[in-house]
């Protein structure tokens, strides 16, 4: 087993937290945390406010799917806990809302920039932090944006595991296929739910790196 390095700050020290699938310590910012529901029943707490003991899982379907089979909720608290057989699809969708109000939340603030243009005029200032392309938008659109991206000072990170009605949703739009989420203050929270979505669906559909460098 992989030795964990020991926190360097208290700071550090008061983010760890027991995967109790690993058995290991590890960033609060990587996992999951449940609670004891008033009937017993497993229920995941994203925003970490919910009352009671925490029980910290990995941010990934098999390590949740591994603690509901093997009883680990109910070990770690101790009593006798039922874990719902979606129990990974119940995290993977509050997830997906968490990193869909953060847009909406970037366009409140003046963070999100959409349209086609607009997204490829805002690549040339560098201030671009995430470019966030429909799923399902036309491939020669994709293609070019990723091209001006890649041309940008700053090299942006992709995120494509919405559709373009899911975005639209969020950010108040219709047919909303290329979006650029500006760097500034917040992105890094947003990006820690987007890094813990990746636990349970592909950041990319599958097809893109075939057609071309978006998995760059």
């Amino acid at each position: 087993m992989t030795e964990t390095a020991a926190p360097k700050t208290h700071a550090e020290a008061n983010r760890l937290r027991k995967d109790i699938v690993l058995g290991e310590a590890t960033d609060e910012a990587r996992l999951i945390r449940f609670v004891a529901g008033p009937d017993g029943t497993v229920v995941p707490d994203l925003a970490r406010k919910l009352p009671g003991r925490g029980i910290w899982v990995g941010a990934d379907r098999d390590s949740i799917t591994t603690a509901a089979r093997k009883g680990l909720f109910s070990r770690a608290a101790k009593t006798k806990l039922t874990a719902p057989a979606d129990l990974a699809d119940q995290v993977e969708a509050l997830l997906a809302r968490r990193v869909l109000e953060g847009l909406g939340l970037a366009r409140k603030a003046g963070s999100i920039i959409s349209g086609f243009e607009k997204v490829v005029a805002a690549l040339g200032t560098g201030k671009v932090a995430w470019l966030i392309e429909a799923s399902d938008g036309a491939e020669d659109g994709r293609r070019k944006v990723l091209s001006a991206a890649r041309r940008a000072a700053n090299t942006p990170r992709l995120l494509g595991a919405f559709n373009s009605d899911e975005l639209g949703l969020a950010l108040g739009g219709e047919n909303v296929i290329h979006t650029a989420l500006l760097a500034g203050r917040g992105i890094d929270r947003w990006a820690l739910d987007v890094e813990r979505l990746s636990g349970f669906r592909p950041l990319l559909p599958p097809e893109w790196s075939a057609n071309g460098r978006e998995d760059d």
